[in-house]
């Protein structure tokens, strides 16, 4: 008698050798595993009985003479729980193959092919709607689905062994909304812990992690304005809304978050009402930790069930897309946990990572690193970013901790580390992916955009790859931001010391596309919030908050700012509460509130604040040496209008009845910005409606006008006819 303990211990490889139908020239033989059986039948197109299998013992039932099998049949299963009818899994041997023959011949076929995929495959002439499962353990001994759709028996459904090192099962009764998971055994053929899908698209929260079926054709889009949209953000405003979905704001019923459905109401009239152009999402991919803030993710195809389903999620992009904002989400290809359920160790072998953990664990974050020089992670990183891309509509991808992907010794020490074949500390598999995965999302949506996290001095981080570049769209301004606060921060008396710290960014502000970030990552940890930071008494501070807010917006560059920002929320921001709304019943953080909404609209409506923003011609000094009064002016261009605008920071709480600059046209100006305005919380120092001027040289240029200007405060001037 033929031994079947692989089957019933859960250790086959190769199932289809075992089950299903096997058609000889004598006739067809049926075997079939079913752990909770205590009948089977096979059945006809019509339910008729053709033919009743023999159990063979633990669940194994056949039938040891030739039969005559139609080619469509089903089996009529009777157990403790009584009958049912179900097709047989493996009479889909060559469908279930079919689905991995291709997956290296382009990136995006990893998550249209792996996974839990509806299909609907023949039988005869009978069409039969099914979930086919593939998931890649090339170093396993035995692969097992389990889940919703077999009582969670670990041997009931055994995948098959492809040469490829995928494993592969058709399972009509499985369906959308069943939970599964993966039982894996080693090379030695130790059990694992269950494995959650690395392409699962949707999870289950602790204790269970489960995947779940989806079916990603069900939620109809209603963004095809959007979608039809020509400007790209290089040369148009981008005003960044950073978000942490899950303490942005709270719900008033005791419920723990708010629903991605309720966000695309509450947030995205909150963002429309403020005047941003983007909201930027902390990580959405699905992770175990709430303390991580999404930066520890597993689940890199799912987006968090915290605040609902895929469908949820698409309906709040959905809802962006359709009061004009963009939805960029942060996208983390650097690291990843190694709790049992995820890709630390998938198979019993470094499957995801790199094995050396001189190269395959994070010091930093005690995590595990991607190993970005197989073949196999290199498409799934680069399916990923694609997947959000096409099956959410995703905007843009924030890449979070890029240099720690492409520096070997990233917060390593001496001997902690391996060099290139160079002998270098580049790592140059890392920079290939990189820039793999720009040009494949650039080239499949060209209306996306990516943007790097990188905080060293790396050359062409936002440069195409065609001249050397990593072929990011925009890289964050790092040194902006440090330099900037480090001035800010200081009394104003010793502002004039540090003068170089406001001004040094301009000489490398076009080297990069950059978008300036004031983010979560400087208002955590003890750093204080933002306005926590600002030197003085209590005006003094939101003073401050203004001027260097307005600063920002002038300066070129893209903007972000994390919330809570602009209201001027004193505490720092705690992940396991909500923002400070209670700040908004105090009119002083109204009036912040107001600045920054007023910052928006004025950013976005004049050309010359934006529309050069990485280009040098869009840019010029007016006087940048004047370190004694700590005041700054330069202007802005737009060389397609013509028009200017005039920026005049003080950075001291001393006022300048008679500050005089220099101004290209002759006429009137006029001011369409000061922070020191009552309606901002301001002190209203006097300053003219306009002014005209006179035809006396300042600062290089023709014509020069004489201004008051109101202390710790900045002034935005166009002329009159602009």
């Amino acid at each position: 008698m033929q031994d079947f303990a692989h089957l019933i211990e859960a250790r086959a490889s190769y199932p289809f050798s075992d089950l299903g139908v096997f058609r000889t020239e004598l006739g067809d033989y049926v075997r079939v595993f079913i752990p909770d059986a205590e009948k089977v039948e096979v059945v006809d197109a019509k339910n008729k009985c053709c033919v009743m299998l023999l159990p063979m013992g633990d669940g194994i039932f056949a039938h040891p003479e030739p039969q005559n099998i139609p080619t469509h049949y089903k089996l009529r299963v009777t157990s403790e729980y009584g009958k049912r009818m179900i097709y047989d899994p493996y009479a889909f041997k060559d469908q279930a193959y079919h689905a991995v023959h291709f997956i290296d011949h382009a990136a995006a076929n990893v998550y249209q092919q792996l996974g839990a995929q509806q299909v609907v495959e023949k039988i005869g002439r009978k069409k039969v709607p099914a979930i086919r499962f593939a998931v890649f353990a090339p170093n396993a001994s035995a692969v097992s689905v389990i889940g919703d759709f077999n009582g969670w028996h670990g041997a009931a459904h055994p995948m098959q062994k492809t040469d490829l090192g995928y494993w592969v099962l058709i399972i009509p009764e499985a369906q959308v909304g069943h939970r599964y998971k993966y039982a894996i055994k080693d090379a030695q053929g130790h059990a694992l812990p269950h494995k959650a899908d690395p392409i699962g698209f949707q999870a289950e929260q602790y204790p269970s992690h489960a995947s779940v079926i989806v079916d990603h054709t069900a939620y109809t889009w209603s963004d095809s304005e959007w979608q039809k949209r020509k400007h790209m953000p290089y040369s148009q405003p981008m005003s960044i809304y950073e978000v942490q979905l899950a303490s942005w704001r709270r719900p008033s019923d005791g419920r723990k978050y708010l629903s991605y459905r309720e966000l695309a109401v509450e947030l995205v009239e909150y963002v429309v009402d403020m005047g941003y152009t983007h909201i930027e999402l902390m990580p959405i991919s699905e992770y175990p930790f709430d303390g991580s803030w999404g930066y520890q993710p597993l689940g890199l195809f799912a987006p968090t069930s915290r605040f609902g389903t895929i469908d949820d999620f698409k309906f709040f992009v959905d809802a962006c897309h359709q009061a004009n904002i963009g939805v960029i989400i942060d996208w983390v290809p650097a690291h990843f946990p190694e709790d049992g359920h995820g890709l630390a160790r998938f198979d019993g072998s470094c499957v995801y990572e790199y094995q050396d953990p001189k190269k395959g664990w994070h010091p930093d974050w005690n995590s595990c690193i991607y190993d970005f020089g197989k073949n196999e992670v290199r498409q799934f990183l680069v399916a990923n970013a694609l997947f959000w891309c096409d099956k959410f509509h995703i905007d843009g991808l924030r890449v979070d901790a890029v240099a720690s992907m492409l520096y070997l010794d990233y917060s390593r020490n001496e001997g902690e580390w391996i060099p290139n074949v160079d002998g270098g500390n580049h790592n140059y598999e890392a920079i290939s992916l990189l820039r793999w995965m720009n040009q494949e999302v650039y080239a499949a949506f060209p209306k996306a955009i990516t943007i790097a996290e990188e905080s060293t001095s790396f050359p062409r981080v936002s440069r195409p790859v065609d001249i050397d570049g990593l072929g990011f769209g925009f890289k964050w301004n790092m040194g902006w931001m440090h330099d900037s606060l480090h001035y800010i921060s200081k009394d104003p008396a010793y502002r004039r010391y540090h003068h170089n710290d406001i001004t040094f960014s301009m000489v490398y502000a076009f080297d990069e596309n950059f978008v300036l970030p004031i983010s979560h990552d400087e208002v955590v940890y003890g750093k204080g919030s933002l306005i926590g930071k600002m030197p003085g008494d209590e005006w003094q501070q939101a003073a401050n908050l203004r001027a260097y807010a307005a600063f920002m917006f002038a300066h070129p560059g893209k903007k972000l700012n994390f919330m809570g920002n602009e209201f001027g929320q004193f505490p720092e921001w705690d992940h396991d509460g909500q923002l400070a709304w209670e700040h908004l019943n105090n009119p002083k953080h109204v009036q912040i509130q107001q600045l920054y909404k007023t910052l928006n609209h004025t950013y976005k409506n004049t050309t010359a604040l934006h529309a050069m923003d990485h280009e040098y011609t869009g840019f010029a000094w007016l006087d940048h040496h004047d370190a004694d009064r700590s005041i700054l002016s330069f202007r802005r261009f737009d060389p397609i209008t013509h028009t200017e605008v005039t920026i005049i920071c003080n950075f001291t709480p001393v006022p300048q009845a008679s500050y005089i600059v220099g101004v290209a046209q002759p006429g009137e100006f006029q001011c369409i910005l000061n922070t020191d305005a009552e309606m901002f919380g301001g002190s209203a120092y006097p300053i003219a409606d306009s002014w005209h001027s006179l035809p006396q040289e300042s600062h290089g240029l023709p014509n020069q006008i004489t201004i008051s200007l109101p202390p710790l405060s900045c002034l935005y001037i166009v002329h009159a006819n602009d």
